[in-house]
């Protein structure tokens, strides 16, 4: 006999449900498509830095995407909400090795 609270454990839709899986990160593999590059110096106290929003990958493929973007920079960086930031103005370098990597990019902001 079947207990009534018991939970499903797999799902066609969403695989093993056992596996804790963030809100954040599935909205963000299911986003538009297009990265958005753009340079911003907004609470930086007038620093300047580079960041890479709407990239279609997990948490894992993100933080060494960030570790390439920031050696191919030569600068540091961080990521923060599935956002890569890159210290200093870096769109072109960006925007280069990204659609190297076979994204579609779009410059954004001023």
């Amino acid at each position: 006999m079947a207990r009534r609270d018991a939970k499903p454990v797999y799902s066609t839709t969403d695989g093993d449900l056992r596996k804790v899986r963030d809100p954040a990160e599935k909205a963000r593999l299911t986003g538009d498509g297009t990265v958005r590059v753009r340079r911003e110096t907004s609470g930086r106290r007038g620093k300047t830095a580079t960041t890479v929003s709407g990239l279609p990958l997990a948490d894992a493929e993100l933080k060494t995407l960030a570790g390439r973007l920031k050696k191919r920079c030569g600068v540091g960086g961080s990521i923060k909400d599935g956002v890569i930031e890159v210290q200093g103005d870096h769109r072109d370098t960006v925007v280069e090795l990204l659609r190297g990597e076979g994204f579609e990019v779009k410059l954004a902001g001023g």
